[in-house]
């Protein structure tokens, strides 16, 4: 493994990490990623998906991933959507996406399920 590859790597497991301690620092429930790098079609390296059983801790999570994420990473989201309504957020770190939302959405979304070929970790509740 090249030197440039290795420092890749190791910053998608610290961001993974970083956004994942974000999710659990507000109570997030059923934390999982997925490792899309094995498949095929995913335009992304990692998906993070967690949910809140309400709008506010939803934007909650969002917030507190941003804020974690940017103190032990150094990074911010390329894109954010859903603040607004705060029952899906999307925080897009171009090769991680995470996927907060609320519990009824989650259900009917099912990104775990469309996504199902990928490696799945889950991180349980704190």
């Amino acid at each position: 493994m090249t030197q440039m590859a290795k420092k890749s790597e190791v910053s998608i497991d610290s961001l993974v990490a970083a956004v994942v301690a974000g999710l659990q620092e507000k109570k997030g429930h059923n934390i999982v990623s997925l490792d899309l790098r094995s498949v095929g079609s995913a335009f992304a390296d990692f998906f993070v998906i967690a949910h809140g059983t309400s709008n506010r801790q939803v934007d909650a999570l969002a917030d507190s991933v941003e804020e974690v994420v940017r103190k032990t990473v150094g990074d911010r989201p390329a894109h954010r959507e859903g603040k607004q309504e705060s029952d899906w957020v999307l925080l897009d770190y171009i090769n991680v996406v995470v996927h907060v939302f609320s519990e009824e959405k989650r259900a009917f979304y099912g990104l775990e399920d469309l996504w199902g070929d990928a490696t799945r970790r889950e991180h349980n509740d704190a």
